[in-house]
């Protein structure tokens, strides 16, 4: 499962505070407010929102590093849900 630095900024990217990473059947997507309720992802666990990435880092624009580091904190925690 990838979760890199492209799609932290992808989520972080988009306008809805409810767009959020989700994982579903093996891969870590993006999915928007309606594709949340849709039968598509219907079963993917949500990681974290928009909203919730912006509270964690304060801002909606942060540095590489940051959002190096906040991919990789992902990985970490997705990794021990595995464990």
């Amino acid at each position: 499962m990838v979760i890199d630095e492209a799609l932290v900024r992808e989520l972080l990217d988009r306008t809805e505070d409810t767009a959020a990473l989700v994982l579903m059947e093996g891969r870590a997507r993006i999915a928007g407010p309606a594709e949340l309720d849709s039968d598509t992802f219907r079963g993917a666990a949500v990681l974290v929102s928009r909203g919730e990435l912006v509270d964690r880092l304060g801002t909606s624009a942060p540095t590489p590093q940051a959002v190096q580091q906040l991919a990789a904190s992902l990985r970490d925690a997705v990794g021990k849900l595995g464990a």
